[in-house]
């Protein structure tokens, strides 16, 4: 467990990480074998969720499962790599910077990492969106062409999505996700555009 405690280390470059309390690096360790639990045991739990939803589809409705799973997993390793890349060292070097003469950076463990897989987990989530938007096209709920008028709409929830999923309170993280959002948005929307026609 401690390779991947030190991995999720490797962005916060230039702050040290202190323990405030007796036992927290034992508890960050139990949060992050939990996350990483639920991350590897995830294709079980969902081949037991099909398993369950399975006889109650249609024949048309069975042949989307496949790819509908496939790229919603792909969409969330992505979500995780994006955070992990982008979010994350933009959201720290904001904070290193920002009092970097002032104050020294030392961190709590246990906080660092709360922020840390909150963000991880928030934009494996958020990156979901197309898998949404082509589950309401197929099901004739919403168009492609409905999605692409209410691009304004999207961009301010985008907006207020980069706000809300982001622990941290710079501007840099909150539009790097906001943008992806936003982007993946408009590929759903692509998406669901071509499978109509």
């Amino acid at each position: 467990m401690n390779w991947i405690v030190k991995l999720l280390e490797q962005p916060a470059q230039g702050a040290k990480f202190l323990q405030l309390a007796p036992g927290e690096y034992f508890f960050v360790s139990l949060k992050v074998a939990g996350y990483s639990g639920i991350l590897v045991a995830s294709p079980a739990i969902l081949y037991q969720v099909i398993r369950f939803v399975l006889p109650g589809l249609t024949r048309k409705e069975r042949r989307f499962l496949g790819p509908i799973v496939f790229g919603s997993s792909i969409l969330f390793a992505l979500g995780l790599s994006f955070a992990y890349v982008a979010l994350i060292p933009a959201a720290l070097n904001f904070f290193i910077q920002y009092g970097g003469d002032v104050v020294e950076q030392l961190w709590s463990i246990d906080r660092y990492f709360e922020f840390v897989l909150l963000l991880m987990f928030s934009t494996g989530l958020a990156f979901q969106i197309p898998v949404i938007q082509l589950l309401l096209g197929l099901v004739g709920i919403v168009s492609g062409k409905q999605m692409l008028a209410a691009w304004r709409y999207v961009l301010l929830g985008a907006v207020v999505l980069g706000a809300v999923l982001t622990p941290s309170t710079d501007p840099l993280t909150q539009s790097l996700l906001g943008g992806a959002v936003l982007g993946l948005y408009m590929g759903g929307t692509g998406l669901v555009l071509l499978l109509r026609k």
